[in-house]
């Protein structure tokens, strides 16, 4: 094959190799700050490596597995130019969906896609990534940069992610174990978390045109900062949960709100009778609402409210998980309760049930 000088090259394609070299070497300290002793080897290599030997010593071991992203609060974080609280957001997203049927959240990987390769930049996402797999409990096995020219802009980026816990089948929590007379405790939202900003975008900076920069007194900071507030990630504080009392249920609330998703594990027949008045939302969902003359199912069936997990758990074990929440500095409380369902529910209409269940504050 011979050589030409002038013809066309990766660099010239718009990827440059050398940049994604450089991003490796410098995310590499993040990395190693999210580490179990389960990990074998570092990063490098085409896949990432874990030790489940232990796993001998489980009777029944179901792997749990999920995958998420955080939509377009990557917007925010671009146009800010704060890159590294995202990979926090990411983390909240995957491996508290995980957590939710009991699992331990053991490891992750992720896939950051970019217009163009700025290492600082990318070693920045990674960060928070690092930095959120750490609060949670779980390792940063690996993961993938891919720089996309003429599809992303120079400064775009999108962020995704997949985790995998492990439980022990006879540990498995989800519907069939919830039952009439259960109670409801919710755990308090750090803000918006990562879902409904194409609403919070469309309302706060299309429609009325506010500025990232804004201060806005309600908030005690600037809008972007409260946009940017980072997701909480609950998956230990739910595992503390199960290794001292009995829990039924746990639902992560994100797209869909929290009755769409507290219906996910309320099984046929029965009914969550939720009581609105039992909390104030942040201000910031006061904010999105007033401003955009949302109505009140809309919000509540896009954004959080406020409630970012919840748990169902028997009458004996309320006091238990209320104190231990508090002693991990979780604000929680009690939230409703399970009922039969009447006559006047359909079976499988949980979503609708849930709003129902809602009594006025």
């Amino acid at each position: 094959m011979t050589s030409n000088q002038n013809g066309a090259t990766y660099a010239a394609a718009g990827v440059d190799i050398e940049a994604g070299d450089r991003a490796v070497e410098l995310m590499k300290q993040w990395v190693r700050k999210a580490n179990r002793p389960e990990v074998v080897g570092g990063l490098g290599g085409f896949a990432g490596l874990f030790d489940v030997s232990a796993f001998k010593d489980y009777e029944r071991p179901l792997l749990a597995s999920a995958t998420d992203g955080v939509g377009t609060k990557v917007a925010i974080a671009a146009a800010m130019d704060k890159h590294d609280t995202i990979g926090h957001d990411l983390v909240g997203m995957v491996v508290d969906d995980i957590v939710v049927c009991g699992a331990e959240p053991l490891f992750m990987t992720d896939y950051i896609c970019v217009g163009k390769v700025v290492p600082e930049r990318v070693a920045s996402i990674v960060k928070g990534i690092a930095e959120g797999c750490a609060l949670a409990g779980c390792a940063l096995v690996g993961g993938e940069t891919a720089e996309h020219p003429g599809l992303l802009g120079p400064d775009e980026y999108d962020v995704a992610g997949a985790g995998t816990g492990v439980v022990e089948a006879d540990a498995l929590l989800g519907s069939e174990r919830v039952r009439a007379g259960d109670v409801v405790i919710a755990m308090a939202a750090s803000g918006l978390h990562s879902n409904g900003y194409s609403l919070v975008r469309h309302v706060l900076l299309n429609q009325a045109g506010w500025k990232l920069d804004r201060k806005v007194e309600e908030f005690g900071r600037t809008l972007g900062e409260e946009l940017l507030e980072p997701t909480r990630i609950y998956s230990l504080d739910c595992l503390a949960l199960t290794r001292a009392t009995e829990v039924h249920a746990f639902s992560h609330v994100t797209g869909g709100g929290l009755a769409a998703n507290l219906a996910r594990v309320i099984p046929d027949g029965l009914h969550a009778r939720l009581d609105r008045g039992t909390w104030t939302p942040l201000p910031v969902f006061r904010t999105v609402a007033e401003v955009g003359k949302v109505a009140t199912l809309e919000l509540e069936k896009t954004l959080n409210m406020g409630v970012g997990m919840v748990a169902v758990v028997p009458p004996h074990s309320v006091d238990v998980v209320l104190s231990i929440l508090e002693d991990r500095g979780v604000e929680a409380w009690l939230l409703g309760d399970i009922v039969e369902r009447t006559d006047e529910h359909t079976e499988g209409a949980a979503l609708y049930n849930a709003y129902e269940g809602f009594t006025a504050g």
